[in-house]
């Protein structure tokens, strides 16, 4: 009498609530069931009997397994399958197989918390439901539970058995842990209704688990009989409130723990599932649930090792569950039920109404009507580009800054950083790979379990840093080894803040982090939930400040951060990399531009090339083609490096002059006598003005062939050269090849006594960059390449981007581009392709400079964006629309049509450097060794065409004659112009 006290004690409590119960059930027993209705008069009653069965299916074991699976369909009329291990192909093809085999269409089960991928190998692995406990939108959850629904239809599977909507409040749970949204009641209930009705849009059945509450227990039910001490109230208040949320919301199935509850049946060694007072009594009378119940695995030993199989099914049963799952023994199991229907232990009308639940599931489904899997296509079905998209926006949402003292990220004053990024028990690729995008930096790797002489390596390897960066990877889930952080690696990454920045990146279980013994020592602490691909390149993005973060806590971290501790910081506006589906568009939205490129390959105007589209700061499409050479040996990469060749002339020569500008120490309108005072009066050169040489109309000559004074029958003379550097000749020219400083600045020299053209008309020239470079020197005091480097480079993060290139990265990584007949003879790679370049060092103010596509881009949005980027200024706005607009336009027929420095579009029609599709607003430069860079405000389009199209001779001008780079950016803007901002998954965060 007192345990039915309290049950009725807490039904009271129960309904008061709002709509804690199911009124009218799922859908799928409102709708009509002719199927069914016909099904239910023709079964025999040991059909009927099948039909509460499933069994566990493996579609990677052995013929022997299906033979055994087929029998019992033929003989035993099962209701369905719950497949475990195995692939898609291998899955399906036994699916249709024994689907045929059955008499009622089988409906087929999988425990997909977190995709198929829990299951069956090569499908789509989602964040695990604690990640997405930290998602403060529950729209991408309910999106992630529509497309695991999605490919659960294409994969002929009925039911999902998800979600978990246990209430972890025991960190110590062996059990439950990561598969919980949290600990908070509130939270685990809108995420678990938010995947519920994404999975059952699709018409798959949710399965709320595991009733009634399994996220208090510190043993596993499936090895033992958890028991829960927990009185009715406190029941009520915490693990029975998901349940009642998702029953209002007509979740479709429910599945009832292996857990023994005194409070609720005081039965010695009484598990939940088999017990009447939990099932038939609290959950169908008092909680009205009359959606289906299924029992959990009924070989766990949770309930095994008090039952023999076939006795443990018909208790089962009896307490009130309909599905059997995970059945043992269905021959002995068929034949106990069977003797208790005649016995009168057991009623036909009973039995009848769980069979007509199960096959109106069956109906609402579809199953009936197709039962079997399409082969075609099936790999590609699974892996779809909106679902790789979709886990990179769970993944963006869940990232959770717990802590950030001052204000430490995102990263800013990255020219004042020495980074060093610390991974302790893995080797970081993805990390390391994605925040390579961004900014310089050492790497150093440490086991788990560090040693002491681990420790003082990695100590001593970060001596000189003053920003590390600890990503803590090859964690686990277990409770008992501290979820794989281990105290070697907490002592030495605390450690490491004693005189330093220390930024905690914590790729795994957030409960590991209570070990900590001084967390107030690192600047900013990082969760990633778990060591995956996109949570990992998340992390690196949160902390550079290229994507907002949102995410919260869903447990408390002892009592450190409490649950839903979670520091929000907006994006500091760093280039963030994307798809397509971004935008709202089709992932085959630039299919057009592959052709293209390929186009370019086929016809070998190029042996390779990298092209880039950003809109918004969003790069949205970025691909390499093609090889580094015509031998197709080695294929080009987002990370090789190309010679720029003229789009030095802005991305190092007239972003300094701007530079020197905002500081006062040069104005375009002076002359070139202003700076150098040394030219004789008489000399014209003494005169031009620094605005008409940056627009090409001072009268120039296109460009001055120093290199030919210092070859003799074809030879190099090597009293100007030496084939060995030393402190006379210490500028490289090319390998095996140097000049003297002396030769080199007498180039200027050369210049000066060069004649001027008779008029001052348009003309594109080289020439005029001589004397930026020397400008850039003595105004800054620094030469040009260390000047932007200082300025621009290193605090953009933009790594690849520099001269000399040999200095920084191996050979292998930059492009070839000529073999230099004429002067060096050699194939060069690695040093400048622009004879007078290479005859300055390889740093000219109009040639010298190499970068990938991703960093030229960040440069080009700096300047989008008026001189801004990553929260930091570089030049003054209206210092970048004074030399981005046209200096000398006076009508639309007028041929100059250049900026300061920068490239324009054509006014006039005829062919240009680029589609007449840009604005005229928009800026650029293309480059001899097949290059093109240009930057739209208005649109706010960045384009980028890489090539080495003078490998392996310069005569090679197909790029041009094809026009593939002009083709190309007319296809992106034919993309990107009607879009609107961002139309991907929005956020309600």
């Amino acid at each position: 009498m007192k345990i039915k006290h309290c049950i009725l004690v807490l039904v009271v409590i129960i309904c008061a609530g709002a709509a804690f119960a199911q009124d009218k059930g799922p859908e799928f027993l409102q709708k009509p069931t002719p199927w069914t209705d016909s099904l239910m008069a023709k079964l025999s009653l040991d059909e009927r009997i099948g039909q509460l069965f499933m069994v566990a299916a493996y579609s990677n074991k052995d013929a022997a397994h299906e033979r055994e699976l087929k029998a019992l369909i033929e003989k035993h009329h099962l209701g369905g399958l719950i497949f475990f291990q195995g692939g898609p192909l291998r899955q399906a093809h036994m699916y249709n197989r024994l689907q045929k085999a059955a008499k009622v269409p089988l409906w087929i089960g999988i425990d997909g918390e977190w995709g198929l991928a829990m299951r069956l190998d090569s499908t789509t692995r989602f964040p695990y439901q604690m990640a997405l406990g930290a998602i403060r939108n529950d729209s991408l959850v309910q999106a992630m539970g529509a497309e695991i629904g999605r490919q659960c239809k294409r994969m002929g599977i009925q039911i999902n058995f998800a979600p978990v909507v246990d209430v972890n409040n025991n960190p110590a749970n062996p059990v439950i842990g990561f598969r919980s949204f949290g600990e908070s009641r509130e939270n685990v209930s809108l995420k678990a209704a938010a995947y519920m009705r994404g999975l059952q849009s699709q018409r798959v059945l949710a399965n709320a688990k595991h009733f009634p509450g399994h996220g208090d227990t510190d043993a596993d039910s499936h090895l033992a009989l958890p028991v829960i001490r927990h009185d009715l109230k406190r029941l009520q208040s915490v693990e029975l409130y998901p349940f009642a949320q998702l029953f209002s919301q007509q979740v479709a199935s429910v599945m009832v723990a292996h857990l023994h509850i005194p409070a609720l049946d005081s039965t010695p060694n009484m598990a939940s599932t088999l017990s009447s007072k939990v099932v038939n009594g609290l959950l169908k009378n008092d909680m009205k649930f009359k959606g289906l119940v299924f029992t959990d695995a009924l070989n766990m030993k949770g309930v095994s090792n008090f039952h023999a199989p076939g006795d443990v099914e018909w208790l089962a049963l009896k307490a009130g569950n309909d599905v059997l799952l995970f059945a043992e023994d269905v021959p002995k199991a068929a034949a106990r039920i069977k003797q208790a229907i005649a016995s009168g232990e057991y009623s036909e009308e009973q039995l009848n109404k769980s069979v007509r639940k199960i096959l109106q599931a069956k109906e609402w489904s579809g199953v009936h009507r197709n039962h079997q899997v399409a082969i075609k296509n099936l790999a590609e079905d699974l892996n779809t580009p909106y679902a790789l998209h979709l886990k990179k926006k769970l993944a963006e949402a869940a990232i959770t800054i717990v802590q950030n003292k001052n204000s430490a990220l995102p990263l800013r004053d990255l020219a004042g950083r020495e980074i060093a990024v610390v991974t302790i028990g893995g080797n970081g690729t993805v990390f390391k790979n994605r925040l390579a995008k961004y900014a310089r930096f050492d790497a150093v790797e440490c086991s788990a379990a560090p040693t002491t002489a681990e420790k003082k390596q990695v100590t001593e390897a970060l001596s000189k840093k003053n920003t590390v960066i600890v990503n803590v990877e090859g964690t686990n889930n277990t409770p008992g080894k501290n979820f794989g952080l281990t105290t070697a690696a907490i002592e030495l990454m605390e450690s490491l803040c004693a005189d330093r920045q220390v930024i905690l990146v914590h790729m795994g279980n957030p409960y590991a982090l209570a070990k900590l013994r001084n967390p107030g020592g690192f600047a900013a602490i990082v969760v990633g939930y778990q060591n995956e691909a996109n949570l990992s390149r998340s992390a690196a993005e949160a902390i550079i400040g290229a994507i907002p973060v949102s995410g919260r806590l869903p447990v408390s971290i002892s009592t450190y951060y409490p649950v839903f501790t979670g520091v929000e910081i907006a994006s500091a506006g760093r280039m963030y990399h994307t798809t397509p589906l971004e935008f709202g568009l089709a992932q085959t939205a630039f299919d057009r531009i592959d052709s293209l490129a390929i186009l370019g390959l086929k016809q070998k105007a190029y042996p390779g090339c990298q092209v880039l589209a950003a809109k918004d700061g969003k790069v949205v499409y970025n691909k390499s083609f093609g090889f580094q050479t015509y031998d197709d040996a080695d294929p080009v990469r987002s990370t090789d490096i190309y010679d720029l060749a003229s789009i030095t002339k802005i991305a190092a020569s007239t972003i300094s002059l701007m530079k020197l500008q905002d500081m006062g120490k040069f104005s375009l309108d002076n002359t070139l006598g202003t700076y150098f005072p040394e030219i004789p009066e008489e000399n014209p050169y003494k005169q031009l003005i620094l605005r008409r040489i940056m627009a090409h109309v001072a009268g120039l000559p296109a460009w001055v062939p120093f290199y030919q004074a210092t070859i003799v029958k074809g030879e190099p003379r090597w009293d100007v050269y030496s084939r060995s550097q030393s402190d006379i000749y210490s500028l490289r020219v090319a390998h095996g090849m140097y000049i003297s400083k002396v030769v080199s600045d007498s180039l200027l020299y050369k210049i000066l006594t060069t004649p001027l053209r008779e008029d001052d008309s348009y003309k594109y020239s080289d020439v005029g960059y001589y004397f930026v470079r020397e400008i850039i020197r003595r105004q800054s005091g620094e030469s040009i390449d260390v000047f932007a480097e200082k300025n621009f480079y290193k605090p953009l993060g933009i790594n690849t981007m520099g001269y000399h290139p040999l200095d920084r990265y191996p050979r292998e990584r930059i492009m070839p581009t000529e073999y230099d007949n004429s002067f060096r003879k050699q194939l060069i790679r690695g040093d400048v392709h622009d004879p007078g370049a290479a005859m300055q060092g390889g740093v000219g103010g109009h040639a010298g400079l190499f970068s990938n596509a991703e960093d030229l881009a960040v440069l080009m949005q700096m300047l989008i964006n008026g001189g801004t980027y990553g929260g930091e200024r570089y030049l003054d706005a209206q210092t970048v629309k004074e030399y981005t607009d046209c200096q000398f336009c006076t009508s639309e027929v007028d041929e100059n049509r250049r900026g300061a420095g920068f490239d324009k579009p054509f006014l006039r029609e005829g062919p240009g450097p680029t589609c007449k599709c840009v604005t005229f607003d928009s800026f650029g430069h293309t480059g001899f060794t097949g290059t093109i860079v240009w930057a739209d405000p208005v649109e706010n389009i960045v384009y980028v065409f890489l090539s080495n199209r003078v490998y392996p001779t310069a005569e090679n001008n197909k790029l041009a004659k094809l026009d593939i780079r002009t083709l190309i950016q007319a296809e992106i803007y034919k993309v990107l112009k009607p879009v609107q901002g961002s139309l991907g998954m929005k956020s309600n965060m």
